[in-house]
């Protein structure tokens, strides 16, 4: 059986973590990434060696700079000549109001959230054309479609990771190359820490399930769609409770 490898970007946090064990577990070979927490890295690789005696891989990128995610595919094409599975992760945000909003900080979430993808699919792409397979996952968020107030940035990117998602898409179709991406809702993260008990109660009381999402369930989501059938492509699939 073909060994199929699987690149996570911002596999420490809170989604890419149990992404990577899930993967594991069904037999990929894990390459993850980060760019700040490299010790959850060597936790997760040492417990995907104990957990699943599963081969790991990990890697440090700054993915909003090119030449970053340049090097970062060298590195990946030294583990394997092409990847199965690539899972655009890696996301920041920023809450605060827009007018107080600097300039640098909109260029980061920018680039962290949007341009990573861009120069993630641009370096896997190459070799997933020439075998005519591949599966790339854009993790996308319900404020990308809706927006949210204090994160305007934020939605800005997503919005951007859906459109890039949809026409990449059509690109790619004639190639056997499958681009969705997952918008998720509340996920019990740290991402939505800032949140105050109030605000968190208020949100839970919007969201029809009346729950925050699992990482455990995001991870359940993306892997259900790299092992989905070739015939979904273009998608912007909500995980959200219900609640878009």
């Amino acid at each position: 059986m073909k060994e199929k490898f699987v690149l996570i970007t911002g596999a420490s946090g809170g989604i890419g973590y149990p992404t990577a064990l899930l993967f594991a577990a069904k037999g990929y070979h894990v390459i993850a990434h980060c760019h700040k927490h490299p010790d959850r890295l060597l936790q997760l690789k040492e417990e995907l060696s104990n957990s699943y005696g599963a081969p790991c891989h990990i890697l440090s990128a700054d993915l909003s700079c090119r030449q970053d995610v340049q090097s970062l595919f060298q590195k990946v094409y030294e583990i394997c000549p092409a990847l199965d599975v690539l899972v655009n992760n890696t996301g920041i945000s920023y809450v605060g109001l827009f007018t107080d909003m600097a300039s640098e900080d909109w260029e980061t979430v920018l680039h962290t959230n949007l341009s990573s993808v861009f120069y993630c699919c641009q370096e896997a792409l190459p070799p997933m054309i020439r075998q005519k397979r591949g599966k790339i996952i854009n993790i996308s968020s319900i404020w990308g479609s809706t927006g949210a107030s204090c994160e305007v940035a934020y939605s800005a990117a997503k919005s951007g990771v859906n459109g890039l998602t949809r026409a990449l898409a059509k690109e790619l179709a004639p190639s056997n190359i499958q681009v969705n991406a997952l918008a998720f809702g509340a996920i019990d993260t740290s991402m939505n820490h800032h949140l105050s008990e109030e605000e968190r109660m208020q949100l839970q009381e919007d969201i029809p399930m009346g729950r925050f999402g699992t990482p455990e369930e995001a991870a359940l989501a993306i892997y259900t769609l790299a092992e989905a059938p070739s015939y979904l492509t273009g998608q912007i699939i909500g995980v959200d409770g219900g609640f878009c």
